[in-house]
C-alpha cells in the first residue's frame, strides 16, 4: 500500500480488513447539524431527547456512519477509492462521547471493473451499532 494512494485492485484479497476509530464529540454533532441541516431535536436538545425512547441525545446516524467512510478513505482500500454505494442498518444509538470503531472487510473483488464489495460495521463498547455493505471503485496499476 502506498500511503498517499492506497491499495490498488491488484493488491486486494478477500478477507483483508481494516479499522478506523473516532470519538463522537459535542462539536461533531453541532457541526454536523449545521453542515447537513439536520437539526432534529433528538440530536441537539437534551430536554427534548430525555423524553424520547433514547432517554437522551444521540448522534446523527449519518455522522456515526461517516466513520465507515473514513476507514475506506484512509485505510482500505485507502486514498483514491471512490464510493459507489452503501447500505446501512442502524442497530443501536451512538451518544456524544462514544468511540465508534468502524471496520471494513473485503467480501468480493471484481478486478476487470476495479470494484470491491466491503462488509462494513460500526461497534461502540463491544456492541454493533451499524452494519452494512459498501461498493467502491479503487485504483489499478493497469490503468496507469
Amino acid at each position: 500500500m502506498n500511503e498517499l494512494q492506497g491499495y490498488d485492485i491488484e493488491d486486494l484479497r478477500v478477507g483483508m480488513s481494516a479499522m478506523f476509530a473516532k470519538t463522537i464529540t459535542e462539536a461533531d454533532i453541532v457541526l454536523f447539524a449545521g453542515v447537513s441541516g439536520d437539526n432534529n431535536a433528538v440530536h441537539i436538545n437534551e430536554e427534548f431527547a430525555a423524553r424520547t425512547l433514547f432517554k437522551g441525545r444521540i448522534a446523527h446516524g449519518m455522522l456515526s456512519a461517516s466513520v465507515i467512510s473514513a476507514a475506506i478513505a484512509n485505510k482500505l482500500p485507502g486514498p483514491g477509492t471512490i464510493y459507489l454505494s452503501q447500505s446501512l442498518r442502524f442497530r443501536a444509538p451512538v451518544r456524544p462521547g462514544d468511540t465508534v470503531h468502524a471496520s471494513v472487510t473485503v467480501k468480493e473483488i471484481t478486478v476487470a471493473r476495479c470494484r470491491v464489495l466491503l462488509n462494513t460495521e460500526c461497534i461502540v463498547a463491544g456492541r454493533v451499532v451499524i452494519e452494512g455493505e459498501a461498493l467502491v471503485m479503487t485504483t489499478s496499476r493497469a490503468s496507469v
